[in-house]
């Protein structure tokens, strides 16, 4: 039976830990993966309870903050809008096209202003100003929209009456306005406005792509430890890995063979040219003061030749076959 004892190689020891780690990499991913689908789904039925909930008066939930899980219910108020605080809302997009949305401060009969997303409008550039957009309806009006929480980061801060994202702590320092926490995202007005803007969009209540993005990540770790087993198997029975190995092996000392036998050959001639040249013109190789004689080989040819018999002697297991 072949023998396992090339598993505690450096080479081989190294390469499973390498797949241990990526194995580990591959199931922590799709853990985190299947976490975000579980926080999408419990997020997905708060939103669905509220969006089937009765409108509330405002009052009721915004008065001291937007909770995580009232977002998204709707609530009526009544007032009247204050348009010379209107916000620009700017880098907005709908289907690729770019805009902004109109944000009107709604002044309730206690003075508390609450700040209304009235819709979104499509724009040139991000140079919309006030004067651009339409008019909201004068007087007493009635309104019904979703609750929404503030934004934070810089992206919120307000200059000029124009923002990035909605903040009502942000725009009432700005503006100097008593607001209620958070926003609302237009769904309807009474009276209707002569021109109305384009309503929010609800939000996306599908799962995602969390679980099939979890099962890849999880198929990745499975695919490390079945390749590393299936080398393992491979090196184990000699596969074809070996004996290309083997084979390249054996090409390496042939040719290292034949350069030898080459530099022998050469150093061989290199030797009888440099005696020819030392003879006298008219002698004959072995000629020398009236006799003839057939000079032994020198010293240097003598090894040169030994190493050259010994060379071509010698017999490599991988030139059979």
């Amino acid at each position: 039976m072949r023998s396992l004892s090339f598993l505690l190689s450096r080479r081989w020891i190294l390469f499973g830990i390498t797949v241990v780690l990526l194995a580990w990499l591959a199931w922590w991913l799709g853990e985190w993966q299947f976490h975000r689908l579980d926080e999408r789904k419990e997020r997905n039925a708060i939103v669905e309870r509220n969006i089937a909930a009765d409108p509330v008066p405002v009052a009721e939930v915004m008065r001291d903050g937007v909770e995580p899980g009232e977002e998204w219910r709707e609530v009526t108020a009544t007032g009247e809008y204050d348009t010379g605080n209107t916000v620009i809302v700017r880098y907005r997009t709908r289907d690729g096209a770019s805009g902004v949305d109109v944000v009107v401060p709604l002044v309730t009969s206690d003075g508390t202003a609450l700040l209304v997303d009235r819709g979104w409008m499509a724009t040139e550039n991000s140079g919309t100003t006030t004067e651009d957009v339409p008019a909201p309806p004068a007087g007493q009006v009635a309104v019904t929209g979703w609750v929404r929480r503030d934004a934070t980061g810089d992206s919120a801060t307000v200059t000029d009456k124009s923002t990035r994202a909605i903040s009502s702590r942000k725009i009432s320092s700005a503006l100097d306005l008593t607001t209620y926490p958070g926003f609302v995202e237009l769904d309807a007005e009474d009276p209707a406005p002569g021109q109305p803007l384009e309503k929010a969009e609800l939000p996306d209540l599908s799962n995602g792509p969390h679980f099939f993005y979890g099962l890849q990540w999880w198929f990745f770790g499975l695919l490390a430890v079945g390749g590393f087993l299936y080398l393992a198997y491979d090196e184990w029975r000699g596969g074809p890995g070996t004996a290309r190995r083997r084979k390249a092996d054996r090409s390496a000392k042939r040719a290292e063979a034949t350069a030898r036998r080459a530099a022998i050959r050469a150093a061989i001639a290199r030797e009888e040219a440099a005696r020819k040249v030392g003879q006298r013109p008219g002698q004959r190789p072995g000629h020398q003061s009236g006799q003839q004689r057939t000079p032994g080989p020198t010293a240097t040819e003598e090894s040169e030749r030994s190493q050259h018999a010994a060379v071509d002697g010698q017999h490599d297991p991988g030139d059979e076959g």
